[in-house]
């Protein structure tokens, strides 16, 4: 068994069984699957979301083998990319309970509680009229510095996200947001992968996944060669000799990402 608890879950569960006391915790509920739960709840006036994984089966684990996906099989996935992140420096969650049990991953009792990060506003939300209303040209330039950084900083640190979209950056708003003075901060790792290194694999995949998410914000192409100069903190005219069969793929797998979630919408 593996078990976390800081405050204020250390004193509110002491002599208490955390895995039973955290299914008694109550509040807003995001996602209730059989498998999986997610809840915001508030202790002592202040916001917690909570992720309760219970084991999915072996069918289950076997149907996303076969079709090529990986299993989410508990807690522990987000708890280490969050150590990890934590570790290279990319802002993110702070986890403040984590616990796990059962060596079987078919059956296995897991669960995390990280600190609300509020008030914030996702980079989707915050971008979402930049066609019609664009931003002041050094605030999007800064945004686009910092997600660049803060990605490959996670993929060199050895995390690959799995859902990396720009709705998973959080910008900070208890105060002005100016174009040198921000915060942003990653969310949503409950399906990433933690290694010693990240395979080019899983690495263009999340690369792909988040120029998908911006193809409606209005970026130009000087946006975009932005973001690689920061990203892959090389010269421009390298990353282009370097990088030409990735750039060329990127671009085609987003637009089918985009021409998918255009026939099917949320159904993507």
């Amino acid at each position: 068994m593996k078990l976390m608890l800081a405050e204020p879950f250390k004193s509110l569960w002491a002599g208490r069984d955390p895995f039973t006391e955290v299914e008694r915790l109550e509040g807003e509920v995001y996602r209730e699957l059989e498998a999986r739960r997610t809840l915001r709840t508030v202790v002592d006036g202040n916001g917690f979301f909570v992720k309760i994984h219970r084991g999915i089966g072996w069918g289950e684990i076997f149907k996303n083998l076969l079709t090529a996906k990986l299993p989410v099989l508990g807690a522990g996935q987000e708890w280490k990319a969050i150590e990890r992140l934590k570790e290279v420096g990319v802002p993110t969650m702070t986890a403040v309970a984590y616990g796990e049990k059962g060596s079987n991953p078919a059956d296995q009792h897991s669960f995390i509680v990280t600190e609300e990060l509020a008030p914030t506003v996702s980079l989707e939300d915050f971008s979402i009229n930049w066609r019609k209303q664009p931003p002041e040209p050094a605030l999007k330039r800064a945004l686009i510095a910092e997600v660049a950084r803060m990605t490959g900083m996670m993929h060199r640190g050895g995390v690959n996200h799995r859902d990396c979209y720009i709705c998973h950056f959080l910008l900070h708003i208890d105060k002005p947001v100016t174009a040198g003075d921000f915060k942003l901060s990653i969310i949503d790792l409950h399906r990433a992968q933690t290694r010693p290194a990240i395979t080019q694999r899983w690495r263009n995949k999340d690369l792909a996944a988040l120029y998908f998410s911006a193809l409606d914000i209005g970026l130009t192409q000087r946006d975009k060669l932005r973001f690689l100069k920061g990203y892959f903190q090389q010269p421009l005219r390298q990353i282009l000799a370097e990088e030409a069969a990735l750039l060329a793929w990127l671009e085609g797998k987003a637009n089918k990402l985009y021409d998918r979630k255009q026939r099917y919408g949320d159904a993507l």
